[in-house]
């Protein structure tokens, strides 16, 4: 695992360090008067000035960087810059790069798990996407968990195959909804996931979560598992709300027609058609809630 903040330790202070006493230096003040506005020993100013301490080049070369060294160099000799200004001014830049930007970049070559997101975030927002995203893919990791765990789930799996989806909070399509790859299917009497949550992975299970929520469902995860009129009687008796839809329909609409006197449903199920299997939708806030489902029902 690495941090951000080891980033901008390794590569950033050394080279914006280097940059800075050397302006300085340049501007006439000594290495006492350098190392003093920097907080740093002379010894260390002494290794900038000379060329011992190795800068990153691509941020030696970005403008931003040059800029923001120029004008603190100019603010720090003249007295027109403060040392606490010059380190609010650093940050800020240091926040900048870090936000799909230079730092971002160097951040990922540091930690290669972060090159599968595409697109920029920050690593530092608690509202951004990347964070939500892992978040809903734990979630379906421990939904998982709970069905490998939970006895007679296996039986539970449709002929088609089972999946656990959950959504982002403002989904829209099905690469908005994360799954498991393939389908979780009984292989003599286990249920057998073949891999990690992936977002964009499951089109049918995601598709009915997205039409619910498009009817106006609060729900925010789903999972398929058989149609048993039993099954659904032990639902209805555990207090969960049903409704059929027509497998044969618009999805959409089907959905939207099913959930019209109560979108709060959280059992949606068909039972079957030409050449459609009959299958059963559980819903919930999370993926570990629907799971939590199926495992009080065993």
């Amino acid at each position: 695992m690495k941090f951000v903040e080891e980033v901008v330790v390794e590569e950033f202070l050394p080279t914006f360090r280097s940059l800075l006493a050397g302006e300085l230096r340049d501007r006439g003040l000594t290495q006492s008067e350098v190392a003093e506005l920097l907080g740093i020993s002379q010894s260390a100013v002494s290794k900038y000035a000379h060329g011992e301490v190795e800068i990153n080049a691509e941020l030696a070369a970005d403008e931003r960087v040059s800029e923001l060294v120029d004008a603190l160099a100019d603010g720090l000799a003249s007295g027109d810059v403060s040392r606490v200004q010059a380190l609010v001014e650093a940050e800020v830049l240091i926040r900048r790069l870090e936000r799909g930007d230079v730092l971002a970049r160097l951040h990922e070559a540091a930690f290669p798990p972060l090159s599968e997101y595409e697109g920029t975030f920050d690593v530092h927002d608690p509202e951004g996407e990347l964070r939500t995203t892992e978040r809903v893919r734990s979630s379906v990791r421990r939904g998982v968990r709970t069905l490998e765990n939970t006895s007679g789930f296996a039986a539970l799996i449709p002929a088609v195959g089972a999946n656990l989806v959950e959504a982002l909070p403002d989904a829209t399509t099905i690469d908005d909804v994360a799954a498991v790859p393939g389908r979780i299917l009984d292989v003599k009497g286990r249920a057998t996931v073949p891999g990690e949550p992936e977002f964009g992975v499951s089109e049918h299970v995601a598709s009915v979560l997205l039409a619910a929520r498009a009817a106006g469902s609060p729900a925010r995860a789903a999972l398929n598992v058989r149609y048993d009129p039993d099954l659904l009687a032990d639902l209805e008796a555990a207090g969960h709300a049903t409704a059929e839809f027509d497998p044969e329909a618009d999805l959409e609409a089907a959905v939207a027609a099913a959930l019209e006197a109560d979108p709060e449903v959280d059992v949606l199920y068909q039972t079957g058609g030409f050449g459609i299997e009959p299958v059963c939708y559980l819903l919930g806030g999370d993926a570990s809630a629907v799971a939590a489902t199926v495992r009080d029902l065993s």
